[in-house]
Formats: C-alpha cells, structure tokens, sequence
C-alpha cells in the first residue's frame, strides 16, 4: 500500500494496532444501531480507544498522549475512518479540543479536561456554528460578558456533535461588540452540569448518525473566568490554529471510508458475473476502479504530505491543509459513488453498506470548513507564496519567442496610451 512507503516503522505499527482494534473490537451491531439512531452517542467506543492509549496521539505522554506525528495520526484515521464518519468524528474530537487546551489551556485546565480526556473518562465538544450561519465565524452572536470573575454567557450553536453525549463543550463567544471582526472572540470551556445548559435539539441527520449532533442553548450561564482558554479576545488566533487538526482529522477519515467503499467494489466485481464472466474483466467496471485507486493514492499522499507539514512549520502548511481536506473528501465522495455504480443496484440497498457510505461522506465535503471555502483559502495562500517570493526560480516569462515586446503586455485599459497607440 502506498501509505506504507510514506511511513516510519512506528507509524506502520502504529497503523496495524489501530487495524487490529477495528477488526476486533467494534461490533457490527455499534454500527448498525448508530445508523438506526438507536445510540445517541457511542461512550463506551471512545473508552475503549483511551483504554489502549489511542486518543490524542499527538499529545506528550505527560498528559496521555504518545507524543506521535501528524503522519501518524492520519494514518491511524484511515484504520478508524472504514467504520464511518460518526465513529471517526469520535476518535478525533480529542485530538479537535485537545489542541486548544494544549495549546493555549493553562496547566490546571490541561489536568483537569485534558488528561481525563485522553484516558477516555471524559467525552468533549467544540461549539462553533451558529443558527445564523456556518461559515461567518467572526460574525458570531453568542456573547459571553464578563462579571465579577464570572462571564455570562448567552446564545445558541448548533451542529454540535456529542452535544448529547459530551462532558464539556468549549464554545466561541462573542466578549467585544464594538471590536474589529478579529478582536471579538474568545474560547470558553463550559461543562454541560452548569445551569442553564441545554441540548435543546437533536438533529435527525441523512448520515453521520448516532453521534449526538444537536443545538445547545446556554441561558445566562456562569462560568468562571479560569475556564477562559487562552487570552480574552483571542479566540481568532485559536481558531486558525484548531482548522488544522479539525480539516486533517476530516480528511485522514475520508481516506479509510473512500478505501472500505473501494474494497467492497473488487471484492464484488471479482465475484460477481454477466455474460459469463467477472464484471471486473469490463473496462466499464475496471477503469473506475482504476481511477478511484489512482484518487485514492493521490489523496492519501497529499493528506500525508499535509500532515507532514504541520510538523515541520512550514509556511505552506494552511495552504496544504485545506488542499487535503478539500481533496481528500471530494476523493472519498466520487469513490464512493463509483463503488454504488459498480455494484449497481443492490448496492440502493441495506444489504451492502455503500448507501451509508455515501451519506456518510456527503457531510465531510461540508463541515470544517464547505470545500468551496477551502478553494478560497487555496488560492489566496498560493497567490501570496508566489507574489511574495524574494527568491523565485526561473521567470519563464523571458523564454518566449518576443518576450521583450513590453508594448503588448497590457494588463489595464489606460496602459494602451503609453505603450504605443
């Protein structure tokens, strides 16, 4: 497998441990009632994972972690990403919150919700959307006003998963009105005991399902200013920091649900027969298994790559991270859709998984960040790497023929009444 070559010899173990406790250890039943919307939120799976140490990998051992790569991690979300998107999501959230108490938490709260969390004793949230909107983050409406070494909180987010099943949430608010766009958020931690939590709706989703997603509502809720992560009106520079392990997680788990639905397809075409032989011996059937394999390999390497980048700090990193989450959930859709048409019409039914794979992953293209914003994010990193190169490599503009007919380069109107007309 080319995952393989990408990979250290303690990524590569890594890798076969976390195969083995998917092949073993999560019942088919989890699955199926999770799909059912008979589990709202599958607890004793995410025990389970901080049982063998396998939650926030990439956090010190100090707090539970194993001090692990990107590369690892992703590599660990390919094995957990064939169960599906909602037991992914649950393999993730820690490595999701875990950043932000790492990162900016204080050593009481990483003792407090950090450590507990790895260990699987505790079940975390990030409260981002808004009813108002998604993608508008700064225009955030839940305010949190700070009284007497308490904030007050109050508002609404919504597509919350684990809001019915999560011990904590840490929510953006709102602490600065008046203030610039980027000077109006702050990061709170706020348990579900306090008063005046609420999970007041538990969405009934196309797929992703048993995962608690729901909207909360705080009314008037007070939380000390200790569980204020990181500094008041800091919550953007948090937020660009937290798209990076929300958008990996998201695309190193589309790449196990793009495998598993390619798998189901040969394993399939290799059995079943029409006009008395395999229909993997049809180029219609053969050479999409092809192009899902050659989508496949590409979106694992650039998600890698991703996730390689982070590690090291690179200034490509943003850019590279969103090319990998757009890329690695656009690869997991059109895998899936190919796997459907290969298996043809038994496939529209229960009896094969591929109908739950594809409402699986028609969400990863939307959350974190829709795919379109990525393409936004994409091309404004590129366009300032390349403008803003002090050292580019060769100007290919000179190797043309005529290169020195400046009068014919001509990028604004008035530009024609000084370059010879």
């Amino acid at each position: 497998m080319l995952q393989d070559i990408l990979l250290t010899p303690e990524e590569i173990s890594l890798k076969q441990e976390v195969r083995d406790f998917v092949k073993n250890s999560v019942s088919p039943d989890l699955i199926r009632k999770m799909d059912r919307d008979e589990i709202t939120y599958p607890r004793d799976f995410v025990k389970a994972l901080g049982e063998r140490n396998l939650l926030g990998l990439r956090f010190p051992k100090k707090y539970g972690g194993r001090g692990l790569s990107w590369a690892a991690e992703i590599a660990a979300l390919e094995e957990i990403g064939v169960l599906g998107t909602a037991l992914g999501c649950a393999f993730s959230m820690p490595s999701i919150v875990g950043q932000a108490l790492h990162s900016y938490g204080t050593e009481e709260q990483k003792e407090k919700f950090l450590t507990p969390l790895l260990r699987g004793d505790l079940v975390s949230a990030e409260a981002l959307t808004e009813p108002r909107g998604g993608s508008d983050f700064f225009g955030a409406t839940t305010r949190a006003e700070l009284r007497d070494g308490n904030f007050i909180v109050r508002g609404q987010k919504r597509f919350v998963v684990a809001a019915d099943g999560a011990d904590f949430f840490i929510v953006y608010c709102n602490t600065n009105p008046e203030g610039k766009p980027h000077e109006r958020i702050s990061l709170l931690l706020i348990e579900k005991e306090r008063p005046g939590v609420e999970v007041k709706y538990l969405y009934k989703l196309m797929g992703t399902r048993g995962g608690g997603t729901g909207r909360l509502v705080f009314r008037d809720v007070r939380v000390p200013e200790a569980n204020l992560i990181g500094g008041i009106n800091q919550g953007a520079e948090i937020f660009n920091t937290m798209m990076v392990p929300e958008r990996l997680t998201s695309a190193g788990g589309s790449l196990g649900m793009a495998r598993a639905a390619l798998e189901v397809a040969v394993r399939y075409s290799d059995r079943r027969k029409a006009f008395g032989q395999k229909i993997r011996s049809f180029q219609g059937v053969s050479f999409k298994v092809a192009d899902a394999i050659t989508e496949l390999d590409a979106a694992r390497a650039l998600t890698l790559a991703a996730g390689r980048s982070v590690d090291a700090g690179l200034p490509s990193a943003r850019r590279l991270v969103s090319e990998a989450k757009k890329y690695a959930t656009d690869a997991a859709w059109n895998i899936c859709n190919a796997a459907m048409q290969i298996v043809g019409g038994i496939s529209y039914t229960n009896v094969y998984p591929l109908e739950r794979m594809i409402r699986d992953t028609r969400l990863i293209q939307i959350w974190t960040g829709t795919n379109e914003i990525m393409n936004l994010l994409i091309q404004h990193e590129y366009y300032r790497e390349v403008l803003n190169d002090h050292s580019p490599g060769r100007m290919i503009e000179g190797d043309a023929e005529e290169a020195q007919r400046e009068e014919e380069k001509v990028y604004e109107d008035d530009e024609m009444w000084t370059k010879g007309w």
